[in-house]
């Protein structure tokens, strides 16, 4: 059971994994954008954006339902992310749509075949996430598209500001322990490149888990 409200410490710790888990790569020009699906709309309302201001000349929504979205949400995610691009203006020949993956590393692997599908050579991507998650898309990149020359990008809201009414602060840390977790699970089983974790974020993680906030960690 989690512990009654967030003390003080609890978010003090959790502000460290945040810290650990995104990793603010600068932008710079690439073949396309993949917005990577996930429960968070914020994601794809910022890959539009960065479409709009010209970092790259294609945006993939990528998607199905994942394990944060599967039995609650009735439209793919790269279908809801989609909406989102074209309300915002981008353009509909300007989108592609991935609609089977359900984990990260499906969202690349089925990026990539969709774009040769399309004709497109691909040498260079933004990949785009949710805050939290910028490290272990890093991860996961690294092992599933070796060859590809990308940077890691996520909305630009901080630690405090993330939570909102949808996806409130308890479930924040709870999914960010669960991604700290798969860092290093799936980097033992080769599904990631090994991380450089630090003794602080490995001492946060210890501290939320004992906290009761292991709801999403790989249960062996």
């Amino acid at each position: 059971m989690k512990s009654q409200g967030i003390k003080k410490e609890i978010i003090v710790q959790a502000g460290i994994l945040w810290d650990y888990l995104r990793l603010s790569e600068p932008l710079r020009k690439a073949d396309c954008l993949i917005a990577m699906g996930s429960h968070d709309l914020r994601v794809a309302e910022y890959a539009a954006r960065l479409f709009l201001d010209g970092w790259a000349p294609i945006l993939v929504c990528s998607g199905g339902l994942g394990r944060l979205t599967k039995g609650v949400w009735h439209q793919t995610e790269a279908r809801k992310f989609a909406q989102i691009a074209l309300n915002l203006g981008v353009p509909p020949n300007k989108i592609l749509l991935e609609e089977k993956s359900t984990n990260t590393a499906e969202n690349l692997r089925f990026s990539r075949s969709l774009l040769g599908d399309h004709g497109l050579e691909i040498n260079s991507a933004i990949l785009v996430h949710k805050p939290y998650m910028e490290r272990r898309a890093r991860a996961t990149a690294d092992i599933v598209w070796p060859e590809l020359n990308f940077v890691i990008t996520s909305p630009p809201i901080s630690f405090t500001e993330y939570p909102s009414i949808d996806i409130p602060l308890n479930d924040v840390i709870e999914i960010m322990v669960g991604d700290f977790h798969r860092l290093m699970v799936y980097a033992d089983r080769g599904f990631q490149s090994q991380q450089s974790i630090t003794e602080d974020a490995m001492r946060a993680f210890d501290f939320l888990v004992k906290a009761g906030f292991d709801g999403q960690c790989v249960k062996e």
